[in-house]
C-alpha cells in the first residue's frame, strides 16, 4: 500500500470545515522541546505533579526557581511556519477552530483567534486561594526584585519552560505570593495529575462535533486529554487526519497519517487548500 502523502491530505480536507488539534510537535521547530518526540527520551526528568506542587512548599520553590531561569527563553520563542500555516487556514475560512494541548500561546501570535487551550497558558499565573490572575512577565519582574543578584545557568529545558539548574540555586529563592491575598501562586496551566476543566472539554467536544474533519498536528496522542477528541470524531464518522513525526495512539482511528515535519507539510497544505478556494458551500 502506498504511504499517504500531502496530496492525500489535501484531498481529504478539501471542501470540509476543519478543526485542528495540536500538540507539542507543533512547537518544537520554535525551540520548545516536547515530552514524547524523537529526542524526548534524552530528557529523563518527569514534570512536576499537581499534588506535589500544592502540598509541598519545597516543590513549589524548586519549580519557581527553574521557571525563573527558563521563562526568558520560553517567552522569546517565536511562531514557526507550522503555526503561521494554521493561522492562514483560519483566515481563509477553512480552519473553524483550533484545540491546542500547548501552553506557549504561539498560535495566538501566529494569528489564530478561535482557540481552546486545553491545558491553559504559561503566560498567566493564578492564585490558588483567591483566583487572581497575574501576567507571567509581571511575576518575573517580582522574582527579580525579590532575588537581587540571582542568576542560574540553565542546561536543559522542559516543554513547560521548567529549566534544569544547579541545586544550590534553588535554596534561598524567595517565591512571590499573590499580590491580592498573599496566597499561593501556580502557573495557569493543567499540571500532570490535574484535570482539564469540564467546560473546556465540553467546548472542545462541541467544536469536534460541528467539524467535517479533524486535523491532528504534532501530537502523539499518548495522553487521554487529546486522544479523547480523536475517539469522539471517529465515533461520529468525522474523518481524522494526522500529521506527525512518528506513530500516534490515534493512528488506528485515522483515515490517514502523513509522516513529516510540520514546518514543511502544513505550509504546503495551507497553500494548496487556499488555492482550491477553501470550504465549499
Amino acid at each position: 500500500m502506498q504511504t499517504p502523502d500531502l496530496h492525500d491530505l489535501v484531498r481529504l480536507l478539501s471542501g470540509r470545515r476543519v478543526v485542528a488539534l495540536t500538540g507539542a510537535g507543533c512547537s518544537t521547530e520554535s525551540g520548545i522541546p516536547d515530552y514524547r518526540g524523537p529526542t524526548s527520551s534524552q530528557r529523563t526528568r518527569a514534570p512536576i505533579q499537581y499534588q506535589e506542587f500544592v502540598r509541598n512548599p519545597a516543590a513549589r520553590q524548586r519549580y519557581w526557581a527553574r521557571s525563573f531561569a527558563g521563562w526568558p527563553r520560553f517567552a522569546d520563542a517565536q511562531p514557526n511556519p507550522a503555526h503561521r500555516a494554521l493561522g492562514s487556514l483560519e483566515r481563509a475560512g477553512i480552519l473553524q477552530g483550533l484545540i491546542t494541548q500547548n501552553v506557549d500561546r504561539l498560535h495566538h501570535r501566529a494569528g489564530n483567534r478561535h482557540i481552546i487551550e486545553l491545558h491553559g497558558a504559561l503566560a498567566e499565573v493564578r492564585c490558588l486561594d483567591c483566583g487572581h490572575l497575574e501576567h507571567r512577565d509581571e511575576l518575573q519582574d517580582r522574582l527579580v526584585r525579590l532575588n537581587p543578584g540571582w542568576a542560574a545557568s540553565a542546561s536543559t529545558y522542559q516543554p513547560d519552560g521548567d529549566a534544569e539548574i544547579e541545586a544550590a540555586m534553588i535554596e534561598g529563592l524567595v517565591v512571590p505570593a499573590c499580590i491580592v491575598c498573599a496566597g499561593v501562586l501556580k502557573p495557569h496551566v493543567v499540571f500532570f495529575g490535574e484535570n482539564v476543566p469540564r467546560p473546556t472539554v465540553e467546548a472542545a467536544f462541541a467544536w469536534v462535533d460541528a467539524a467535517e474533519a479533524l486535523l491532528v498536528a504534532g501530537s502523539s496522542l499518548t495522553v487521554f486529554s487529546g486522544f479523547r477528541f480523536v475517539r469522539r470524531a471517529a465515533e461520529r464518522g468525522i474523518p481524522v487526519a494526522i500529521v506527525n513525526l512518528g506513530p500516534t495512539r490515534g493512528d488506528p482511528l485515522a483515515q490517514l497519517r502523513v509522516e513529516g515535519r510540520l514546518g514543511e507539510l502544513l505550509p504546503s497544505l495551507a497553500d494548496q487548500l487556499t488555492t482550491r478556494g477553501g470550504v465549499m458551500s
